[in-house]
């Protein structure tokens, strides 16, 4: 079965990793998808490549920094003309690094507020009038640290809990035509980039009632749920976490 046959659906950061898995997943279900990049355009092109294999002309990469918000809008248009529509937005491009308090510098916070905030609300906006146009959905992809903030990203945890409102106040503005939610991630196949050290692994492990850390492949599919099989929900951020946001 293709529930999103037909459905043209862009996928900020999908070149890799979660983005990567949310863009396969989309198609699989038989969307037409775009794979945005920022500098991981070598990925994004084979994971295009990789997807036109399987069922032609159904996948395209394009890139841009979202940072620069007044690009926007021109990114918009040339995502609508690759298909001639768009039905659905995924925003899951984030930058991710500490920023312990004491040490805070104004460009870190425009960085990740950049990232994490910025450019998914002006996205949305670009994105507003072909998804009302089409009965689209926006889904965005949060983080536990929205809630449970973790200790020394100060910035990043704002920005998560911003991106969570604007989850809410979009679905309210976009309503009834736009369906906006958010998947809120807890640990997610650890990144190699060695900002948690194998201590840090263990205890955030044990915080995790499901003993466990996800695969990249249960956000990709609680993502499709919001646009395959959720046509009566909207404003709501679900955590696929392992249950570790209940852990007191």
């Amino acid at each position: 079965m293709q529930p999103l046959a037909g459905k043209a659906i862009l996928i900020t950061g999908a070149a890799r990793r979660v983005g990567a898995a949310i863009a396969r997943r989309l198609h699989a279900l038989g969307a037409n998808v775009v794979i945005h990049y920022r500098d991981s355009s070598t990925d994004a092109d084979a994971l295009a490549a990789e997807l036109n294999g399987e069922r032609a002309d159904s996948a395209h990469s394009l890139g841009l920094e979202l940072a620069q918000t007044d690009g926007i809008p021109a990114f918009m248009a040339r995502v609508v003309a690759v298909w001639g529509r768009l039905d659905g937005l995924v925003n899951n491009a984030s930058g991710f690094y500490p920023t312990p308090l004491g040490s805070i510098t104004a460009a870190q916070w425009s960085d990740l507020m950049a990232s994490n905030l910025k450019a998914p609300l002006f996205l949305a906006q670009a994105a507003a009038p072909e998804l009302e146009r089409n009965g689209g959905a926006i889904v965005n992809i949060v983080d536990i640290h929205a809630e449970r903030p973790l200790k020394n990203y100060v910035v990043y945890n704002i920005a998560k809990a911003g991106l969570a409102g604007l989850t809410r106040s979009l679905a309210l503005e976009m309503a009834p035509k736009v369906r906006v939610n958010g998947v809120s991630p807890g640990p997610i196949e650890w990144p190699d980039d060695g900002q948690l050290d194998d201590v840090e692994r263990e205890r955030i492990l044990a915080a995790t009632p499901l003993s466990r850390v996800g695969g990249v492949e249960e956000i990709a599919k609680a993502v499709s749920f919001f646009f395959a099989d959720a046509p009566y929900v909207t404003g709501q951020v679900l955590a696929v976490d392992g249950g570790r946001s209940i852990y007191l």
